[in-house]
């Protein structure tokens, strides 16, 4: 039979044992809240943290793109006299490298021809002969014009290529529903507009401008 001395012993250990389990239970659940951030839903945070969404992404970028071209777009032709003199001077002045060709930024007025799915043809005075202007106006808006000519919208700041592609795509979305809503095609030939835009010059004349401004007078 065991003494009464013994058991006190055994219980006190044993408690003391406990104690040591549940204080350090303690310290880990303590170490656990510090490093645990709390993200509301929502927030900021919670925004980083979701699927790269490429409206989003269009609607917070295209201002500033818009700005940016605004800001920088030579009349078409000055543009195309800068280019017929000097072309690499022009390319420097004016436009963004992307990949193999530049993207350059245009602003004109002229009277808009037939168009073809959402492009049409631009009669703008002042350019030399055999350059000519189109202009696409959608529905759908194709080409990553837009979002390369800032030249700071770079495919590493993206996860794949996919990513980056969705991204130009979303950029065209918010400037098509911003600048291009409610416009009637049907009623555009004959009609005098104002645009400023984007192309890559791949063909110098032979512009394909994707506006960030347009106006029916």
């Amino acid at each position: 039979m065991a003494s009464t001395g013994t058991l006190s012993a055994s219980t006190s250990k044993a408690t003391r044992r406990k104690a040591i389990i549940a204080l350090a239970g303690v310290v880990l659940l303590g170490a656990i809240v510090i490093d645990t951030k709390v993200v509301s839903i929502g927030g900021e945070e919670d925004l980083r943290q979701q699927a790269f969404n490429p409206d989003r992404f269009g609607e917070q970028e295209f201002p500033r793109v818009r700005d940016y071209v605004t800001g920088k777009a030579p009349e078409a032709a000055k543009l195309a006299e800068e280019l017929a003199a000097d072309k690499k001077a022009a390319i420097a002045a004016y436009g963004t490298m992307a990949g193999a060709f530049p993207v350059m930024p245009v602003s004109f007025t002229g009277v808009a021809g037939d168009g073809k799915s959402g492009v049409f043809t631009i009669s703008v005075d002042g350019l030399p002969d055999g350059v000519g202007v189109r202009v696409q106006t959608g529905p759908a808006i194709n080409g990553t014009e837009l979002r390369d000519i800032t030249g700071d919208i770079e495919f590493g700041a993206f996860k794949n290529q996919i990513e980056f592609q969705n991204a130009g795509a979303g950029i065209n979305r918010a400037m098509a529903a911003e600048v291009l809503s409610g416009l009637d095609r049907d009623a555009l030939t004959g009609k005098t507009i104002t645009v400023t835009g984007v192309f890559t010059m791949i063909n110098p004349k032979n512009w394909l401008v994707t506006p960030v401004a347009f106006e029916v007078q």
